[in-house]
């Protein structure tokens, strides 16, 4: 079933879901890609492309394991432009993959929420970060960002929400979103688009 045909039964959805399909992709190296993701906290897109370009070049063009990223002196991953912290960060992931052997295959084996529970554990990494994870690298379709402030700032305009009370906010948008189930992630996808539409 073509994901489209269930979300339009949302009218107002319906209303910016357009005639662009998105597609989910399955990214290969997910421990790398959770890296990637913490690269790119509060950096805007552009420049996240760039230091992740640096970081790969650190490796000559490869894309590093996780015992290579620890290899890595502190002072190098520094000089892509990280901050302390992001350091310290990426070397937090890298260590906890190594430590419970996270794989690719290892967590296509798991639901949403299993990876959720396992990957918050890592000092830096919050639930948003592998919520970003699920939909972007492993293609899952059903992630519902509630802590997303563009998914916020869309709903709020698209469904006339109160953002004053953010727990209530929060509430409704689930409430919201129980529909449009089990594509929540396209939903996502399109309620992004749209508000950087109308910006």
């Amino acid at each position: 079933m073509n994901y489209t045909s269930h979300l339009q039964k949302d009218s107002l959805l319906a209303g910016i879901l357009g005639s662009e399909i998105h597609e989910l992709v399955l990214h290969k190296n997910i421990p790398l890609r959770l890296i990637a993701s913490i690269m790119s906290q509060q950096l805007s897109t552009k420049v996240a492309a760039v230091i992740f370009k640096r970081f790969l070049e650190i490796y000559n063009e490869e894309e590093p394991t996780p015992q290579q990223v620890l290899d890595t002196p502190f002072e190098t991953l520094r000089s892509i432009g990280l901050s302390n912290n992001k350091v310290k960060y990426i070397q937090n992931v890298a260590a906890f993959c190594l430590e419970h052997n996270i794989t690719d295959t290892k967590l296509l084996a798991m639901s949403n929420e299993e990876i959720i529970n396992l990957l918050v554990q890592i000092k830096g990494v919050g639930q948003w970060t592998v919520e970003m994870l699920l939909i972007f690298s492993l293609g899952r379709e059903d992630v519902f960002a509630v802590d997303d402030l563009g998914i916020q700032q869309a709903m709020e305009r698209l469904f006339n929400l109160d953002a004053t009370n953010k727990k209530l906010l929060k509430e409704n948008m689930l409430t919201l979103s129980e529909p449009w189930k089990p594509y929540r992630s396209y939903a996502c996808l399109h309620l992004w688009r749209w508000k950087d539409d109308k910006n």
